[in-house]
């Protein structure tokens, strides 16, 4: 296994939308190996494949506290939402920067596992809300995208500064 590089918001790279995966082959599971070990060693809860620059339909996920309970997901799809929260989310591509963003309370979403079966997860809470943000990756937006302009704008100054300031 190997970690992989994560990309960082405002990297042209992340607005690409992901193709869904055709085949499901060892080069895939390879790629969620890696993936999951890149996002236990952030650390993260959730990592889309687009945050490595891997266009593909594919995340891993483990919101859980004890972190044993990785969700791998390919070509996710949400089937349904209800309700309204508003939480504070962070982003392993928008290190150090958190804000409040308004998401659904549940969700429905349908996704084939490493093995090539159709699955479904209900999720309500913590999980219902980094299934969005990941699957936003997917389709090449990043949450501070849900943010006004002028928040945005910051945000790319802070990232700007802290690059140089690290380069």
């Amino acid at each position: 296994m190997a970690l992989l590089p994560i990309l960082r918001f405002p990297d042209a790279r992340l607005r690409k939308v992901a193709e869904p995966v055709a085949r499901i082959d060892e080069a895939i599971r390879r790629l969620a190996r890696d993936m999951a070990e890149t996002m236990y060693e952030a650390p993260g809860i959730g990592l889309a494949a687009t945050q490595v620059d891997v266009h593909k339909r594919l995340i891993v996920i483990d919101a859980s506290e004890t972190r044993d309970e990785l969700l791998t997901l390919i070509n996710p799809e949400i089937v349904e939402l209800s309700g309204k929260q508003r939480g504070e989310e962070g982003c392993l591509s928008v290190p150090g920067i958190y804000d409040k963003v308004e998401r659904a309370q549940r969700v429905v979403v349908r996704y084939l596992d490493l093995e090539g079966q159709e699955q479904t997860v209900e999720a309500e809470g913590l999980l219902a809300v980094c299934l969005q943000h990941e699957i936003d990756h997917l389709q090449g937006r990043v949450f501070v995208e849900h943010l006004s302009q002028l928040k945005q704008q910051r945000i790319r100054n802070k990232l700007s500064k802290q690059a140089r300031i690290t380069a």
